[in-house]
């Protein structure tokens, strides 16, 4: 049985604080701050935002024979080349700017490759960049996403698992670079059965990753209770995240289950609301 790849709209963890990008400023100071905090979750979205457009190609090209729903715009350009038992797709989002449902504007290119037997337990998804730029910051590196059907103990039922490896750098417009590693795993509890629709999807995230910062402090983030993104939403509606840098904890807690766009931050005790989007 065909099943539905991750897809999302989600924009999982999707999603990034109102702020200017200035704010970068923040990796050279030596603690924790909500705006370090801030620039944190900006860089969670590229990553969740690319990985969703690559899940999502996996879907399609799994289930090309009948026309399964995309979250790419009109804007993106496909190219699509099957050699022996590889397909791979180049994703062309021009230079002027296209803008995903969320409302993040692209450039440039994301290769996408994998096997075309879809029949094997496990698929190795991979990806690389060129040129690729997500709200003006230029990100580089590579990642893979190795996909099961199994059971687990979010949902007994057998169920899409992605497990990602993240190897990526981000320069902000003025120069700073941070490069992130680590890994997340992405299930989809709720609506694997009907692969052609997204909006019945239902993901819950885990997984951790650190980020070196342009003064080369280096900042970890621990899903600390499993996040859950509904495709009828474009937040995240529930879960929390721990960020630790030099002995400073902040907690990002998106809630518990309201699809809104507030979150709040704790730092020291201290808690702050935010809002979400972009």
């Amino acid at each position: 049985m065909k099943t539905k790849i991750l897809l999302f709209g989600m924009l999982l963890f999707l999603l990034t604080f109102n702020s200017c990008d200035t704010k970068d400023d923040a990796g050279n100071s030596s603690t924790l701050s909500a705006d370090e905090a801030n620039v944190n979750a900006k860089i969670d979205e590229i990553t969740d935002d690319v990985s969703k457009i690559v899940e999502d190609q996996y879907n399609v090209q799994e289930n090309s024979g009948d026309a399964p729903q995309s979250i790419l715009p009109a804007c993106a350009t496909l190219t699509t080349v099957v050699s022996g038992n590889t397909w791979t797709r180049t994703i062309d989002f021009g230079t002027t700017g296209c803008a995903m449902p969320n409302g993040n504007i692209l450039t440039g290119i994301i290769i996408v490759s994998g096997s075309t037997d879809f029949n094997q337990p496990s698929h190795t998804i991979t990806y690389s960049f060129i040129d690729f730029y997500h709200n003006a910051k230029l990100i580089q590196g590579n990642k893979t996403i190795v996909r099961s059907l199994q059971s687990t103990t979010a949902n007994q039922a057998i169920h899409p698992v992605a497990n990602m490896t993240i190897d990526m750098s981000v320069t902000y417009p003025n120069g700073n670079v941070y490069t992130r590693v680590g890994t997340r795993v992405r299930e989809m509890v709720e609506g694997f059965d009907t692969p052609l629709v997204w909006i019945d999807n239902v993901f819950v995230i885990t997984g951790n990753w650190t980020t070196t910062l342009p003064n080369a402090a280096v900042q970890t983030s621990t899903i600390t209770t499993p996040l859950t993104v509904r495709m009828n939403c474009n937040y995240i509606v529930s879960g929390a995240i721990t960020i630790v840098r030099n002995n400073v904890t902040a907690v990002l807690d998106y809630g518990n289950g309201v699809c809104d766009n507030v979150a709040t931050v704790t730092i020291n005790g201290v808690t702050n609301t935010i809002t979400l989007g972009n």
